[in-house]
Parts: structure tokens; C-alpha cells; sequence
């Protein structure tokens, strides 16, 4: 690393607590500038940018129409709480045309875990007498609130902090809890979330990620999702879908929900919405986001939340993923990518297993594939090289995920997975 980020890092060192994410940790990059998919650090290196932010540069870095609608916002308003202001009809009604026709009533929020917070009030407002427990599965994250935290049985410390939640079995076939195999299983994940979650009298919903992207891009085999839907719908319980990392296009819909034939009722969007800008949205059901209930005076309301600025941003990203029709886009080159990311698998036994659906893929790095066993230092090891070679990924545990801009080109991607395939090659080679 050349002096001008050294210096740099140490500096920040002296105030900056600790607690970074890993990839941040590991990478000891200062990065300045972002134009599409390339980023430049302080030192004037470039890198293919496969994390798109964290999952959050859909039309990639430094969009000029995204940059210029928030420049026209910022010289007129910045924040009036939660009052009207003259984009925020029109984003309603573009989000109106891009979500399904039951998901007509909407929220606006700053993050993730804010807006997955919201979801869980309107579940707990409306919720028949009775029913004063919700389900979540294993593996999922919702968030780092408390809130969110207590869905998946999250401590911290020595506080627990599992509440009223139950917790009913992922669809992580590759790592499957009941040692079974798909499709001879049966599905008996989906037939445990149906006896633990869906058909008791006390759960009021389920809340889920339709793709688990913390975990490691856990994508669902066909079965599981129709059984859990349709058993929740039979019961009464609410599905609250959880689409912070995969709303707005990334896998290939609008919705992952709508990929899996779900139809969820309330559905948290943030990430990608407004490519990076703060800014999250609550879509739901009008008969539950009107409850009284769940509406008293302040309940969607918060500081920031709908600030005219993420307003602006969000709506220049998505009327850019509308009318360049992005999404299709996405499928075309996830399919790319995923024919590629495959031949990595052939290629490298540390490679337990590759999945993903659209522009998110995660990649599974194991010591052997006969156990299985998780090779988080194959992964650190991968990510750092890559970084010199000029990728960025995203790095977690034993797991690389990949989530490139729509806007990428093929010449792009197909280079972003040659350097993928040298830093695997070299790692394994050492």
C-alpha cells in the first residue's frame, strides 16, 4: 500500500472504534472516487467494484442522473420531517407501477433495520389478540437493532434478547440441519416452518429474507416457498418479506418474492432504492398499513425518514431501471455469470458450492468437499488477492458474495470473474 492511505489510516486509527466489517477490516483501502463499476483509491488504483457498494449501487457508482437529481434537491430543500413535498406523489405512483398491485401503500424510511422495525409495529399493532409471537428462520438478519436482533435469537453480551420470536428451518440445502437431501427430502424444512410457525394460533407472521443474503445467497429449491406461503396464508399468519438486499431489482425481479411465487404483505425495501443513498421504503397492504392501530399519529414518522433528498435519489434510480429496462438486463447477466461463476466450481475443489439468481451470487469456500468443513481463511485469502488484482467483493465468514451494478457490461463481468478465478488459482497454489 503506498503512503497516502497509510498515513491516512493511521490517523483515523487514533479516533475510529473498532468494529469495522470485515471486508473493510481486511481490504486497508481508502477509496476517493467512483465512476460505474470502478473504483479509485487514494493512491489512484482501480478496482471492479462486484459488491456495487454493499449491495447498494444498482446503476453503480456516481450515476450522472441520480447525481444530478440530488443536486437539484439539495439547492431547493433538504428536510421538513415527514411533510408533502412535490416529488413525493410522483415516487408513490412510480413504485405503484413497479410493485404488485396489492402492495399500494407505502412508508418511507432511512435503512434497513429502521424500516424492518416498522414492519414488526405493524404486525404487533394489528395482530389478532392471542397471536403475540412471530416467525423468522435460522440464518436470517434483519438488522442490527433490537428489534431486528431478536427475530433470529441474536444476543449480545450476556443479554438474550429472543423475545417472543420462533425460529423455523432455512432452505440452506447445501448445509441442510436434518441431514437430509434434495429433492428426497421432501422439503421437510418447509414442513417444520408449517408445524413450528404457520399453523400455531400465537404467530402472528412470519418474517423472511426470499433469498438469505447475509448467510450467503441461501437460495430456495423449488417447494419450499409454496408450501410456507400457502400453509401461512391458510393460518392467518402475515408474510413479511424482507427484501433490504434483493428489492429493486436485483435478482432478476423487481421482488424476489415475485421470483418465488410469494405474495408477501409487507415488504422492506432499502439498499439498492436509491443506489446508495439513505433511504428505505415500507410497502404493505392498504387494509394494514390504513389499520388505526398500526397508524397513530407519528407511526411512520422519524427524523430523516422521506427526506426530500433520498426522495430524489430514489426516484431518479428507479425511473432509470424502468425505462432502460435494468431488470431484464440483470437476468441476461446473471445468467452470464452464473455459466461462469459454475466453471469456477469445476475448476476448484475449495469451492463447496456457487449460487445466486440474477446479479447476486455467493460463493461457499470449504477445506474439502467431502465434510464440508468452512474455510474462512480460503476466503480472506481470495478477497485480499482479488483486491490486488483489482476486484472488489464482498467478504463474510467463509463466504463471497457478488453483487455487481445492473449497468455493467459484459466485458466487465466476464473480466471481474477471470480476476476472481486468478485470486482462487493463486490462493490455492500458495
Amino acid at each position: 500500500m503506498a503512503g497516502h492511505q497509510r498515513e491516512l489510516l493511521v490517523r483515523e486509527a487514533r479516533h475510529l472504534a473498532p468494529g469495522a466489517s470485515e471486508e473493510a477490516a481486511l481490504a486497508k483501502r481508502v477509496f476517493a472516487e467512483g465512476r460505474g463499476a470502478v473504483l479509485t483509491d487514494l493512491d489512484g488504483n482501480q478496482y471492479l467494484d462486484f459488491a456495487a457498494g454493499t449491495l447498494t449501487q444498482s446503476l453503480g457508482h456516481g450515476h450522472p442522473e441520480v447525481v444530478a437529481a440530488l443536486i437539484r434537491q439539495a439547492e431547493r430543500l433538504w428536510n421538513v420531517h415527514d411533510s408533502p413535498t412535490p416529488e413525493r406523489a410522483a415516487f408513490f405512483e412510480l413504485l405503484a407501477r413497479l410493485l404488485p398491485e396489492r402492495l399500494d401503500t407505502y412508508a418511507l424510511f432511512s435503512t434497513g433495520a429502521e424500516v424492518v422495525e416498522a414492519a414488526l409495529r405493524v404486525v404487533q399493532s394489528t395482530a389478532e389478540p392471542g397471536r403475540n409471537r412471530i416467525g423468522a428462520l435460522r440464518h436470517g438478519f434483519h438488522g442490527k437493532t433490537m428489534g431486528a436482533r431478536m427475530l433470529v435469537h441474536w444476543d449480545v453480551g450476556h443479554q438474550a434478547f429472543a423475545g417472543n420470536s420462533v425460529l423455523g428451518y432455512a432452505p440452506y440445502c447445501y448445509r441442510c440441519p436434518l441431514e437430509l437431501e434434495y429433492p428426497t427430502c421432501d422439503v421437510r424444512c418447509a414442513a417444520l416452518v408449517d408445524r413450528h410457525i404457520a399453523s400455531k394460533p400465537n404467530v402472528s407472521a412470519l418474517v423472511f429474507e426470499p433469498v438469505l443474503g447475509a448467510a450467503g445467497v441461501v437460495v430456495p429449491p423449488p417447494g419450499y416457498w409454496e408450501r410456507v406461503s400457502e400453509s401461512c396464508r391458510d393460518n392467518g399468519v402475515l408474510l413479511v418479506a424482507d427484501e433490504v438486499a434483493t428489492g429493486g431489482g436485483r435478482t432478476g425481479a423487481f421482488l424476489a418474492s415475485e421470483l418465488l411465487g410469494v405474495e408477501p404483505d409487507l415488504v422492506a425495501m432499502s439498499k439498492g432504492m436509491a443506489n446508495g443513498f439513505p433511504f428505505a421504503v415500507l410497502a404493505g397492504r392498504r387494509d394494514l398499513l390504513h389499520s388505526p392501530a398500526a397508524a397513530p399519529p407519528g407511526a411512520y414518522a422519524s427524523t430523516y425518514a422521506g427526506n426530500p433528498l433520498g426522495i430524489a435519489a430514489a426516484r431518479a434510480t428507479l425511473e432509470v431501471v424502468e425505462r432502460d429496462r435494468l431488470i431484464d438486463r440483470v437476468r441476461v447477466l446473471g445468467d452470464r455469470l452464473g455459466e461462469q461463476l459454475a466453471a469456477l466450481h469445476a475448476r476448484f475443489d475449495v469451492l463447496g458450492e456457487v449460487r445466486g439468481v440474477g446479479l447476486l451470487h455467493g460463493l461457499e469456500f470449504v477445506r474439502d468437499r467431502a465434510t464440508r468443513a468452512p474455510a474462512p481463511e480460503i476466503a480472506r485469502a481470495v478477497y485480499t488477492t482479488a483486491l490486488e488484482l483489482g476486484l472488489r467483493t464482498s467478504v463474510g465468514g467463509h463466504i463471497i458474495r457478488l453483487a455487481p451494478p445492473f449497468t455493467l457490461d459484459e466485458a466487465l463481468l466476464d473480466e471481474g470473474v477471470r480476476i476472481l478465478g486468478r485470486a482462487v488459482e493463486r490462493v490455492v497454489a500458495a
